[in-house]
């Protein structure tokens, strides 16, 4: 199979581990009607957490990644299940009403790419002076916010291990 792209190699990253604490953070968290600055520890407070970090809204992998997760139901698991990206909260309100049965997901909005500085595992894009955007990676985090399990990309483009995701959502 022929691709019309590179696969680019991540240099390695000093990021959060399982059992370290993730990092909390306030950022806009955007659904299908409205947006308003949230917490992760207030998510948290309720069960379990899965952080779905992913490339810009309209870039093929997140839209890849978002149609694997509502296909296999994850929304039916005992966790909450929220993005975070680079995306604006505009773009998140056009990314939930270009793919209407996205609009049970939430989406944080992190412009600035902080959240993923903080989580190391930002992805400085080639070619373009400035941009960088978080690698893709996942994280399942419990009430007190320590990272239960973790995944992030290696590669560019790399997804997330959907069975292996499934397998910790399974043991909730």
């Amino acid at each position: 199979m022929e691709l019309d792209f590179d696969v680019i190699e991540f240099e390695e990253s000093d990021h959060v581990e399982p059992g370290e604490e993730a990092p909390d953070f306030t950022r806009p968290l955007v659904n299908d009607e409205y947006w308003e600055d949230a917490s992760l520890a207030e998510l948290a407070e309720d069960g379990h957490v899965l952080l779905v970090f992913h490339p810009m809204d309209g870039d093929f992998p997140a839209t890849y990644i978002w149609q694997e997760v509502r296909d296999r139901d994850w929304l039916d698991y005992d966790a909450e299940i929220v993005g975070l990206s680079i995306s604006t909260p505009y773009e998140h309100k056009s990314f939930i009403r270009e793919w209407r049965d996205f609009d049970d997901f939430r989406f944080f909005s992190d412009p600035a790419n902080d959240v993923a500085e903080r989580y190391g595992i930002v992805n400085d894009l080639d070619g373009m002076a400035g941009i960088a955007e978080p690698k893709p990676a996942v994280y399942l985090l419990d009430e007190e916010l320590t990272v239960e399990w973790a995944w992030v990309a290696e590669t560019w483009p790399d997804f997330p291990p959907y069975d292996a995701v499934e397998e910790q959502l399974d043991d909730l």
